[in-house]
């Protein structure tokens, strides 16, 4: 190259090297990611560190539960189900659950996964899929008594959700559409009671199944 011509490759030689390193970054996460998947899917399997085993719940409820979870209710029975009946239930999103989501649902947004991705984003850091957090609505609408059948939900997202942090999913009928249909408001709270999701959902609520004797 002749002395004080410009190399009209350089640029796009920095931006090869840049997406090399990027996409041998998030290939390390991503095996991270699937490694991790097959861990908690053994440790559930052989109920490893307790808390990783579902047991049957203390309560009337279709649903199983785990030592870390908790749950509050303001009625047991589905006859008694009515407006202003509320059902609180509070865990914590881990690292690994949204690697195994990630996996699981196809959404491998490195927002999610990708450290150094994330830090370029407007959030500065990775966080919990948005699909995630709202599915502790449901985990909540599966401890009202009896079936819970979900016929509708609107959600507004309102703020983002860091990885380890402790959700409580807040349902609470506020119209009996009768036919053993409600309507609920349904908010996801942060630690600090700050709603992070809010909307409403439609439900059927049936019997639930006699256990067998």
């Amino acid at each position: 190259m002749e002395h004080g011509s410009m190399d009209m490759t350089a640029p796009v030689r920095g931006m090869t090297s840049a997406w090399l390193r990027s996409s041998k970054h998030f290939s390390k996460s991503l095996v991270h990611m699937y490694s991790s998947v097959a861990e908690a899917n053994r440790a559930m399997m052989t109920g490893r560190n307790g808390d990783s085993e579902l047991r049957e719940p203390e309560i009337d409820s279709v649903a199983y539960t785990r030592e870390s979870w908790s749950m509050e209710r303001t009625v047991d029975s589905d006859e008694a189900l009515g407006v202003g009946d509320v059902v609180r239930f509070t865990k914590q999103i881990t690292e690994e659950e949204v690697l195994t989501f990630a996996a699981i649902s196809g959404d491998t947004n490195r927002l999610h996964l990708d450290d150094e991705f994330a830090a370029e984003t407007r959030f500065g850091r990775r966080i919990v899929h948005g699909t995630l957090v709202s599915g502790l609505i449901s985990s909540a609408l599966a401890r009202l008594p009896g079936m819970t059948v979900y016929l509708s939900q609107d959600l507004r997202f309102l703020k983002p959700v860091d990885i380890g942090s402790e959700l409580t999913a807040v349902v609470e009928i506020v119209e009996d559409l009768g036919d053993d249909r409600y309507r609920l408001d349904t908010v996801v709270e942060d630690a600090d009671e700050t709603a992070v999701i809010d909307g409403e959902a439609v439900v059927l609520i049936d019997p639930a199944p006699e256990p067998e004797a």
